[in-house]
């Protein structure tokens, strides 16, 4: 017995710190989404890849009032989108957006350093936020338009005409003041249209305005005024105001509208101010949880031809976009389009002029 008791108790003493190492577990490892957020770091991204195809030829150096998909009957990188920030709401902090692939050749601001490059450092501002007020120093986008450079950001495949009718960025100040959740001011100075280095001595203003006086509904008001050179010799000030309207009608259904009008004085190197205007209307209905269906009608007045070089030309565009959502993070659509001009500035393969265009386009989108 006494043997039995002494043999136990050595058992016991050689277990116990093998039970206190089995409990005292290394600690966890952290994921990198865990560091980031600790960190107040947020990392996302997208994808986006398709297909388009047209009765008539969009590309270079044909017209098309397309702005990315002007490639016919080709699949197409259109863009990887990488988005790194910290932006806090008290203090400084900054953001940085990439933009690779195919559409990244048109969004360059001047001067290009690499023409035809696929590679665009679309935003790269500072932040400072203190109380109502926030200021941003850099390359940031343009305040205009309902539709926005980020594929994901849309929900339609291509882009409207309105959307290439506007700057894409422009590189500055702006600071923007909070009066309460309901509106906001905002006032900057920058470059001008798409200008990373200032292309003339002027600076052009920017003024902006967001509304939301009830839940569902959203108003954005912006304009921009300031001198952009018109020739090798000349220069005009030109002027642009952008009005979108949003509402949420019940849940599964929500309209927008946009209103844009240009002016350039002294186009064309001239002492003539030419102007183009358009208006767009949109439509969004989630028909299930992963099937919406999207409507896009608008026109487009570039009477003086200050916009597609052809004077006294009217457009007319419809798109209807079908959408399978997948997942959180993954999106395919199909779209039909149809675009009608009042003169034949399309034309087909065998150079036959047309006042219509129409296409199809596919997309695969994958959102991080």
């Amino acid at each position: 017995m006494k043997k039995l008791l002494i043999a136990s108790a050595v058992s016991a003493l050689f277990a116990a710190p093998a039970t206190v190492l089995a409990q005292a577990k290394p600690p966890a490892v952290p994921t990198l989404d865990k560091v980031l957020e600790a960190s107040g770091i947020s990392v996302s991204g997208y994808i986006d890849a398709g297909y388009t195809h047209a009765d008539r030829n969009i590309e270079a150096p044909n017209f098309s009032t397309r702005v990315f998909d002007s490639q016919n009957n080709s699949f197409a990188l259109h863009q990887f989108g990488l988005t790194v920030a910290k932006q806090p709401k008290e203090g400084f902090g900054g953001l940085v957006n990439i933009t690779v692939g195919k559409d990244a050749q048109v969004i360059h601001s001047f001067p290009e350093v690499a023409p035809g490059s696929m590679f665009d450092i679309t935003q790269a501002f500072l932040q400072y936020a203190g109380g109502p007020l926030t200021v941003i120093a850099g390359k940031f986008t343009t305040l205009h338009g309902t539709e926005v450079i980020a594929s994901s950001g849309n929900t339609n495949v291509s882009r409207s005409i309105l959307f290439g009718a506007v700057p894409f960025t422009h590189t500055g100040l702006r600071a923007t003041w909070a009066l309460g959740d309901t509106v906001s001011l905002i006032a900057g100075v920058n470059n001008g249209w798409d200008q990373l280095t200032d292309a003339n001595r002027g600076k052009t203003l920017e003024l902006g305005a967001t509304f939301a006086p009830i839940k569902p509904l959203s108003i954005v008001v912006s304009g921009y005024s300031g001198k952009e050179p018109t020739s090798a010799t000349t220069e005009g000030t030109r002027t642009s105001l952008n009005a979108v309207v949003s509402y949420t009608i019940i849940d599964p259904l929500s309209v927008g509208l946009e209103y844009l009008s240009v002016s350039q004085e002294n186009a064309g190197g001239g002492t003539t101010k030419q102007k183009y205007s358009g208006v767009a209307g949109y439509v969004s209905f989630m028909f299930a949880p992963k099937l919406r269906g999207a409507l896009r009608v608008e026109s487009f007045d570039d009477k003086d031809g200050f916009h597609f070089a052809t004077t006294g030309t009217k457009y007319k565009e419809f798109t209807v976009t079908g959408a399978y959502l997948a997942s959180d993070s993954f999106e395919a659509r199909v779209e039909g389009r149809r675009d009608n001009a009042t003169n034949t500035v399309f034309t087909d393969y065998a150079a036959a002029p047309s006042k219509t265009m129409t296409s199809i386009a596919l997309q695969g989108l994958y959102k991080f």
